[in-house]
């Protein structure tokens, strides 16, 4: 339009016109563009609900402003529909029904469904559903948020307020629904002001507003329970989370709506995939919320994963094209040509806009992606940390070969594998008591063995990475007080904010390796704190809440009888003892944990395990997995290293120490190797891109280690 006028008068413009028509915006738009008033009289705009006066003007303007009417929202179909929640819903209408204090109070857990609860009422009202007393109601979620915005003048909030509810009052069939209503108490509240809970309190009591109030039990018990005044106006109802059995039938329930929006169909499996996994893994969320989550964000994966980006490039080179055209053209004088490919620009920009709109509809996607068991589990194991397909009824297989891959990097401890598979393997068919951790142990043995190692190796193979061990150095809680250090400091003390070492770790990775290391060293309260770990399953922390261990692995270490085994004649666990030295060993050791430890807590321990000593043969073979390590830092840099069986003899022998484990065997090779791989390459004798071969030179004691490069028949 714009353009058309400057065209047809260029000897007007002159050299302006050139930068006119490059630099303008579409200003036909501009007159296109419908009123913001068409159609809609009403100050609020055509969202309001509140009835028309003889002007047209609403009778609820503020609370058109302040909130959201749910009735219309379900006129819409803007709200999911809700399954369930009979005896809430009856408890409700019970309540609205009465003369005085007829205000509904919701508490539960966040993710329970409270504010479902309410949407479900309001979806019965417009259908008809309820009681006759019921049926003009309308539902309004007030914003609090949205009423203490702004009010920066004193009295400015509390003037909203006074509206608010007396257009409550003025229109009876309201029913207010304030969700996190302990909001309320202090909001508002200036210096020398009153706060909004204040202001309600009488026409709650008088029963000339309704309202349903929303909020958790500890944010009740925070600030509405102590305030008795405005707790004795509501009348609560307790909304507990649905079992497994409700929220799969709540997930059929919401399966056409989702299926709608992601574009996707979901199997059966898929849904009760949804719900196991989430009750299993997802502990410190609440049912249905947290099964319906993962529903969605699984159709979102599998959407996402299987549609391929429509490109756009196309058309919008057509638009860049056909713009350049048109300014040559003008450039020319060519004012009929740039007319025409002015018409095909805006063509093609109505091209453009038609295939986004059919995107933003779904036209142009193809058929329905299915989503099954494996999307959910992945989903799952994101939000979890937990590899849960490793762990899927399908692959229990895998649970068989646990012990086979941990006796692979744990060398020497056969029968502490053995014990802790059988005990994981044991968890997870499910014959485990579901109140207490998968296992708990007392590891005992000298330094070196593996005890950490062995719990390291545990993670990562039941969790996915070695960063699921939560390790406690129990040296650090000697003292009395260091309780607080793993729960969290009590109220008053500083530090009661920042939570627990322990308590906020296993919070958010519930699924973890716990290593309470030199449990002996720690003071007796804190052993007696883990009385309430290894039996129930929970460890209380110092704001209340209950952190569930129930999916943890307890590994207790400690040297205790260490030296009592010494004295006994020989170091603790050798392989070669009889099998009276070794019921004798036994017996020593049993003495000293009796001594150390209080039997409640030695009771409660699934298997104290003793650690074998290493020998030079397992020495042997641990220097093995040590030089795989070191191959793959020298194969980063583009060094590849042979090492000889004598190379590797030479090193076993250097690193053993009955007294010391494994220990010295990772200073011996770091001495022995890694210095002389160092030292040549920054001589140059050893360079990226070669084959070299690690040996032993001389005899006896002259025997030495040199690199060179391999004969041919060593290259590979």
């Amino acid at each position: 339009m714009l353009d058309k006028h400057i065209i047809d008068h260029k000897e007007i413009y002159g050299e302006l016109a050139e930068t006119l028509i490059a630099d303008q915006s579409d200003f036909d738009t501009l007159f296109d563009q419908p009123s913001s008033h068409d159609g809609d009289d009403s100050p609020d705009g055509p969202e309001s609900n509140g009835d028309k006066g003889k002007e047209g003007k609403t009778e609820t303007p503020t609370l058109d402003s302040f909130g959201t009417w749910l009735s219309d929202q379900v006129k819409k179909g803007k709200l999911d529909p809700v399954y369930g929640r009979e005896k809430e819903l009856q408890r409700i209408t019970q309540i609205l029904a009465r003369k005085k204090k007829n205000n509904p109070l919701l508490l539960g857990e966040p993710g329970v469904g409270k504010t479902a609860i309410v949407e479900a009422l309001a979806q019965r009202i417009v259908a008809g559903e309820v009681p006759p007393y019921l049926l003009n109601k309308r539902i309004i979620s007030l914003d609090m948020a949205s009423v203490v915005a702004g009010s920066m003048y004193r009295g400015q909030f509390e003037e909203r307020m006074k509206k608010i509810i007396h257009e409550l009052k003025a229109n009876p069939d309201i029913i207010l629904y304030i969700d996190e209503i302990h909001a309320l108490m202090g909001s508002g509240n200036s210096q020398g002001g009153i706060d909004a809970a204040s202001m309600l309190k009488p026409a709650l009591a008088r029963g000339e507003v309704r309202c349903i109030g929303a909020t958790t039990l500890e944010e009740y018990r925070k600030s509405i329970e102590k305030d008795g005044a405005m707790d004795r106006r509501f009348q609560k109802v307790i909304v507990n989370a649905p079992d497994e059995e409700e929220t799969l039938l709540i997930l059929k329930k919401l399966q056409p709506i989702y299926e709608k929006h992601h574009h996707v169909t979901y199997t059966d499996k898929a849904l009760e995939s949804a719900v196991h996994l989430t009750e299993r893994y997802v502990t410190d969320r609440q049912f249905p919320d947290k099964a319906i989550d993962a529903m969605d964000e699984a159709g979102a994966y599998s959407f996402i994963k299987n549609q391929k980006p429509v490109d756009l490039t196309p058309y919008q080179d057509k638009i860049d094209e056909i713009r350049k055209l048109k300014l040559q053209y003008v450039n020319q004088g060519r004012y009929d040509l740039a007319s025409q490919a002015r018409d095909k620009e805006k063509q093609y920009h109505e091209d453009l806009k038609a295939v986004k709109r059919s995107l933003e509809r779904g036209d142009l996607i193809g058929d329905p992606t299915l989503v099954d068991t494996q999307e959910v589990e992945y989903v799952v194991s994101l939000g979890s940390g937990v590899p849960v397909q490793s762990f899927s009824a399908n692959d229990l297989s895998s649970l068989g070969k646990l012990e086979g891959k941990l006796k692979s990097k744990v060398i020497g401890q056969d029968h502490v594998v053995r014990d802790i598979a059988t005990a994981i393997q044991r968890n997870k068919v499910g014959l485990r008591d579901p109140g207490k951790p998968i296992g708990s142990f007392l590891f005992l043995g000298s330094s070196g063995v593996g005890k950490t190692y062995l719990s390291k190796m545990l993670a990562k193979e039941l969790f996915g990475t070695e960063e699921a061990m939560i390790r406690v150095d129990m040296s650090e809680f000697m003292e009395k007080y260091s309780v607080s250090r793993l729960i969290g400091a009590p109220p008053g003390y500083v530090g009661y904010d920042q939570g627990g070492e322990l308590t906020v770790k296993v919070k958010r990775r519930p699924y973890s390796v716990i290593l309470f290391d030199e449990i002996e060293k720690a003071h007796p309260d804190v052993q007696n704190l883990m009385l309430q770990i290894l039996d129930d399953g929970v460890l209380t922390d110092s704001t209340g809440d209950k952190v569930n261990f129930k999916n943890t692995i307890i590994i207790m270490t400690s040297n205790v009888g260490t030296r009592q085994l010494s004295e006994f004649g020989t170091g603790i666990g050798f392989k070669d003892l009889s099998v009276d030295s070794n019921e004798a060993a036994d017996q020593v050791i049993r003495k000293a944990l009796n001594k150390h430890f209080a039997p409640e807590f030695l009771n409660r321990i699934d298997k104290i395990i003793t650690f074998n000593q290493l020998n030079k043969k397992d020495i042997r073979r641990i220097t093995d997995l040590e030089l795989s390590k070191l191959d793959k830092r020298l194969q980063d840099i583009n060094i590849l290293v042979e090492y000889s069986d004598a190379a590797r003899d030479f090193v076993a022998e250097k690193g053993f120490d009955p007294k010391l484990g494994a220990r010295p065997l990772k200073r011996a090779i770091a001495q022995y190797i890694e210095e002389m791989i160092t030292d040549a390459i920054i001589s140059g004798e050893v360079s990226p891109g070669e084959h070299y071969l690690l040996d032993t030179t001389g005899r006896g004691k002259d025997v030495k280690l040199r690199i060179r490069v391999p004969v041919p028949t060593l290259v590979s």
